[in-house]
């Protein structure tokens, strides 16, 4: 199937089961609100939370919460839908993978290979897009979650154009995308063509993907990702290359490591997490965003801090 024919859809309403609606770019992603139940997907309850939170001038929330690989929670990872959940959650972020296809396509998906999510094992770099279309990357997530193939349709791995292209549909939440290959330059390339700069950051781990970032699009928002062993190191280097935040792995997150970071006027963060008592752990220790694949606990845990803060505050 084209990338013509997969969003040339018009934006319809798709009523869902709770008798909500929400725009949606297509029939496919408004197939998997419908059949999976996705009773957050109230566009009015999404203006409502995004109500809640400090949004930018330029409409973006910015609330710390990252949406690791889409809603993963609760669609299969990097996918259409994973994406249009992430929007109705109120996530101010959200984050994605990319690879090259042997013809050249920028896809998104975490692996080199679909033998995880899929019901088949294609090498990515290996396999056209058209081959990589067959493979179900919904098989994996369906399998874990007990769910039919009714309940939970077939999934595809889409192009990074169309993300992107989804990504613009609204002004609330922004794309961060890894590259899990040295392909910056074509995906800065597409970012410009789209002018979809607005809506875009990077995040990744290595040193030198993220400062091709800066040299090629200094306007760019990075999230330098690191193991969070030398923070004084990765400090170091977001400030000399303009990086705006360091995000930890969360097992080595420190009150010391955070304070060290906001010295240098960086954002402090931490990947992945969906333990309540560990986004807890997180939040007190002053961290300012988390990736996570639960973005809605996330938040509910944001609202318990600050209302006991508030609390405290009034005492």
């Amino acid at each position: 199937m084209s990338m013509k024919s997969r969003l040339s859809k018009p934006i319809g309403l798709i009523e869902c089961e709770v008798k909500c609606k929400l725009p949606l770019m297509n029939r496919t992603i408004g197939h998997w609100l419908t059949v999976c139940a996705l009773s957050f997907c109230s566009l009015a309850a999404f203006i409502q939370g995004a109500a809640s939170n400090k949004v930018e001038k330029t409409g973006f929330l910015h609330n710390g919460v990252t949406a690791h690989r889409g809603n993963s929670g609760s669609f299969p990872e990097n996918t259409l839908p994973a994406f249009a959940s992430a929007f109705a959650v109120g996530a101010d972020w959200m984050e994605c993978d990319i690879f090259k296809t042997k013809d050249g396509k920028i896809v998104v998906i975490h692996d080199a290979d679909t033998g995880r999510m899929g019901d088949r094992n294609l090498n990515v770099a290996d396999s056209t897009y058209e081959e990589l279309l067959q493979v179900d990357v919904a098989a994996e997530y369906r399998q874990k979650h007990g769910k039919t193939l009714a309940e939970c349709p077939k999934g595809e791995i889409p192009l990074l154009e169309e993300v992107i292209s989804l990504t613009m549909t609204q002004q609330h939440t922004r794309l961060s995308i890894q590259p899990k290959m040295d392909i910056v330059d074509e995906a800065i390339t597409l970012i410009r063509e789209m002018k979809a700069g607005p809506w875009i950051g990077f995040n990744e781990g290595s040193f030198s993907r993220v400062r091709r970032v800066k040299e090629l699009a200094p306007e760019l928002v990075v999230f330098y990702d690191t193991d969070g062993k030398d923070t004084n190191l990765h400090v170091s280097r977001a400030l000399e290359h303009g990086f705006e935040s360091i995000i930890m792995n969360h097992r080595n997150v420190t009150a010391e490591d955070v304070k060290k970071i906001h010295a240098g006027g960086l954002e402090a963060g931490a990947w992945t997490v969906n333990d309540r008592e560990e986004m807890l752990r997180l939040l007190n220790a002053g961290i300012d965003r988390i990736y996570t694949d639960q973005p809605e606990i996330l938040m509910a845990v944001q609202a318990e801090v600050r209302a006991a803060v508030g609390k405290g505050m009034n005492n």
